[in-house]
């Protein structure tokens, strides 16, 4: 059964070209998007435009950029892995920043990966398919909650 993928990421062209690597590796699952951490956790919650659960469906794995603007991926890590009812859904950090203080604090945070941005099209391809590989076919993820 597709598993519905929420992108946080405040870059349209990073969305877009993500999106098409979704189709160029033919991968089946929901793809949704979120421009910033308040969307995402409003999308999250159910709250705003995204208060009809049809448009909000509970994702089963968070790609999540740092740098955002109104409220970066920093901290909407530290809430996401603080509320119970949101905790358990997993989160890959997808960013372009290689600092290890970025790294140290989003697994001190509870990230479940940590992932810099390829700088090709095919290396994002082949992210996504492991991604999806491993996330889907491998583990073993808790019963979608609704």
């Amino acid at each position: 059964m597709p598993i519905t993928i929420l992108m946080a990421d405040d870059d349209a062209d990073d969305r877009r070209l993500t999106q098409e690597a979704f189709e160029e590796a033919r991968l089946i699952n929901d793809v949704r998007f979120v421009e910033n951490g308040e969307q995402l956790l409003d999308y999250l919650r159910r709250t705003g435009a995204y208060a009809p659960p049809a448009e909000a469906p509970r994702p089963g794995l968070i790609l999540l950029d740092l740098n955002m603007p109104r409220k970066d991926g920093r901290t909407v890590l530290k809430e996401l892995k603080g509320d119970p009812d949101l905790r358990q859904i997993p989160v890959v950090v997808l960013t372009t920043s290689k600092a290890d203080e970025d790294i140290y604090k989003s697994y001190d945070l509870g990230v479940n990966s940590y992932i810099v941005k390829p700088v090709t099209f095919e290396a994002l391809v082949d992210i996504l398919q492991t991604l999806e590989k491993y996330w889907f076919e491998i583990v073993e993820l808790p019963p979608q909650k609704e």
